[in-house]
């Protein structure tokens, strides 16, 4: 799978495990960031370049105060216990969406994670939290009506530089987990021509067998990109 460079995984089903176990949300959510490591380690495995983990959606504000304010904490406690071994195995993090409005003490361990990794070439991490596609999509406007770009001037790769993820390549194969089909406004501009994959398996429980399967699966894809013999390999 030589073209297999980025991967995006939207981790849906924790609030679902942790209901099927008679536990919390709150520890569905914590086994789902437990989770992160053993995935991130195959994908290494595999050569992955990229993996992006849509961890926090701007629609997700709407959720119970009680449970979002557990989310915060849950990410900040693993960014804090998570960053120095990641760091050591070469794992380079990326925060993919808003930050202004994240808790002080979490955008600090943000941008710490980021700075001490940013030198790692292993395998980029980017999270996605406080991230909606629509979003990142206006604010790369903004952007570029605030750089006085020409009208005439504008193109794809403008806006495309203007995204969170400018300098990346785009997913090639996006996977949802606990049987979801929706995109729910993840990377809707750079999934153009992804393969998409969907897992029955709540995130929690998605380990290295789901994900080789899901491997397997786009291997025997054949990609097109709109042509009729296009593919690539």
């Amino acid at each position: 799978m030589s073209d297999l460079k980025h991967v995006a995984i939207i981790m849906d089903g924790n609030g679902r495990w942790a209901e099927e176990k008679g536990l919390s949300r709150t520890e569905g959510h914590i086994a789902g960031t437990q989770n992160i490591r053993r995935v991130v380690r195959q994908l290494i495995v595999n050569d992955v370049q990229y993996v992006t983990l849509y961890a926090f959606s701007t629609e997700n504000w709407d959720r119970p105060v009680d449970e979002v304010d557990s989310l915060l904490q849950i990410l900040s406690d693993s960014i804090v216990n998570e960053t120095a071994e990641m760091n050591d195995e070469g794992v380079r993090i990326r925060h993919l969406g808003r930050i202004d409005r994240l808790p002080e003490r979490l955008q600090k361990a943000i941008e710490e994670s980021v700075d001490l990794t940013s030198q790692n070439t292993v395998i980029n991490l980017n999270v996605a939290f406080d991230y909606g596609g629509r979003d990142e999509i206006v604010q790369a406007v903004r952007r570029i009506v605030d750089s006085n770009v020409k009208f005439e001037d504008i193109t794809e790769e403008t806006l495309s530089s203007g995204l969170y993820t400018a300098g990346m390549p785009d997913p090639d194969l996006i996977i949802r987990t606990a049987g979801e089909m929706r995109i729910s406004n993840f990377m809707i501009w750079q999934a153009s021509y992804s393969e998409y994959y969907s897992s029955p398996v709540c995130w929690p429980d998605f380990d290295e067998l789901e994900l080789n399967n899901a491997l397997s699966e786009y291997s025997r894809r054949r990609r097109k990109f709109g042509s009729l013999n296009k593919t690539v390999t």
